[in-house]
């Protein structure tokens, strides 16, 4: 099954010079269909705040991504283009103390205004947030009134994942999907949307879906393998695709709507013996705790570590935080996502590093620019190993020649993506998400 083996492609490390094209704001002077390209200084390196607790030590090594397109442009703009802090000129970082993710992003959801983050286009596995992804590429698609029937291929998920408890030849309206998708995090959930979604080719068609949706955001980190987070060949993301993923979801009422909800039932199958029973948000401790939270999703598998989205409102801003790589020190996800929204929340208006390009905005610009090469990070691998801490990738079977023009490549190498986590290391509070 899919999802069982995440097979990690090790690829070229760039270390380019500091002037490149980027896509800027279309208010910084871009034409109406979109950012245009222009010289820009990239901020100077700094590492990402972050807690230095002995348990941290322990993280397993982090799953290498898979090579870039160098020519691809930093999308969101030139203060986006670092491994390391980015921030607002004047504005302090986030307490260290508080966090232990490799990377984050906090954004406004309504302007698109990045206002602070921590290797925005860094790639890692993105465990359940990316069942985010599937909402933004079925839910437009869905009826939610519309009744389906449970298939055996729906139950190929791994048996110790988070489910819903939905049972073989069960019938459920497409809304307790959601439901069961969105508040329990349900994979069984994943895989009957995401083969609703795809139609005539089913689940393979829903991740094909949601691969399409992600280039037509301008998520271009982004690389779904399965529907549900579970951890695939190549499955990857960034705290910056994340933010854009999550804004497009909250645009749409009922999403939120499902996202805030606390408690839903999943009704009773008589024909299959199975009783109608409560289900409660995963996120409920966010929902209840922090004034004005709207919801989000949280996620964990062994490869992705503690992943998490959030967003909320206070006196008129609506802020969304992503971030990745987390573990459950110094405080589990949903704290970190706290204590970076509050940070957020600091930030004065009209500041900010970078912005969440708008649907389509990339597939209209990037190919007049795609004879230029861009690389998307550049930096050292000193200054990757400060920016990333312990979690960094296991470089083997080859070697890398870094150089404003030359490149070697790596080979391939396989990595068992194990889903049970190993003795000693910081682990999941439930079940693999």
């Amino acid at each position: 099954m899919i999802g069982r083996r995440l097979a990690a492609a090790l690829g070229s490390l760039v270390l380019a010079s500091t002037a490149s094209v980027a896509l800027v704001p279309s208010d910084a002077g871009a034409s109406p269909a979109g950012p245009r390209a222009v010289n820009a200084a990239r901020p100077p390196f700094a590492p990402c705040p972050m807690s230095t607790l002995p348990a941290l030590s322990t993280r397993p090594p982090r799953p290498a991504p898979p090579s870039r397109d160098p020519a691809r442009p930093v999308i969101g703009g030139e203060g986006l283009a670092t491994a390391g802090l980015t921030l607002p000129p004047g504005v302090p970082p986030p307490p260290a103390n508080k966090l232990s993710a490799t990377s984050w992003v906090v954004a406004d959801l309504d302007s698109g205004a990045v206002l602070g983050a921590c290797a925005p286009h860094e790639l890692s596995p993105p465990a359940s947030i990316q069942k985010l992804l599937l909402v933004a590429a079925v839910m437009p698609r869905l009826d939610p009134a519309q009744v389906v029937e449970v298939t055996q291929p729906d139950m190929d998920f791994e048996p110790d994942s988070s489910l819903v408890g939905l049972v073989l030849g069960g019938h459920y309206s497409v809304e307790t999907l959601w439901l069961g998708l969105l508040l329990n995090s349900g994979n069984d959930a994943a895989n009957v949307l995401a083969r609703l979604g795809g139609g005539d080719a089913g689940m393979a068609g829903g991740v094909k879906l949601m691969n399409d949706t992600a280039r037509r955001l301008g998520a271009l980190d982004t690389h779904a393998a399965t529907p549900s987070g579970l951890d695939g060949p190549g499955q990857f993301t960034s705290a910056y695709d994340m933010a854009l993923i999550a804004r497009a979801c909250f645009t749409r009422e009922d999403f939120r709507r499902y996202a805030s909800t606390r408690f839903a039932a999943i009704p009773a199958q008589p024909a299959q013996g199975a009783k109608g029973f409560e289900i409660g948000n995963d996120n409920n401790l966010f929902l209840n705790q922090y004034p004005g939270a709207l919801g989000g999703k949280i996620g964990f598998t062994d490869a992705a570590r503690h992943t998490y989205v959030g967003a909320a409102e206070r006196n008129g801003r609506r802020l969304v935080v992503t971030l990745l790589g987390g573990e459950i020190v110094p405080s589990r996800g949903w704290q970190q996502g706290v204590d970076l929204l509050d940070w957020g929340f600091s930030v004065p208006k009209g500041a900010s590093v970078g912005r969440l390009v708008n649907p389509g905005e990339i597939d209209r610009n990037v190919a007049g620019q795609a004879s230029t090469r861009v690389p998307v990070v550049a930096l050292s691998p000193a200054q990757r190993q400060q920016a990333l801490g312990p979690w960094t990738p296991v470089l083997a079977g080859g070697a890398v020649v870094v150089g404003s023009a030359a490149l070697v490549a790596v080979p391939m190498v396989m990595m068992a993506a194990r889903r049970r986590r190993a003795p000693g290391t910081p682990g999941p509070p439930g079940r693999h998400r």
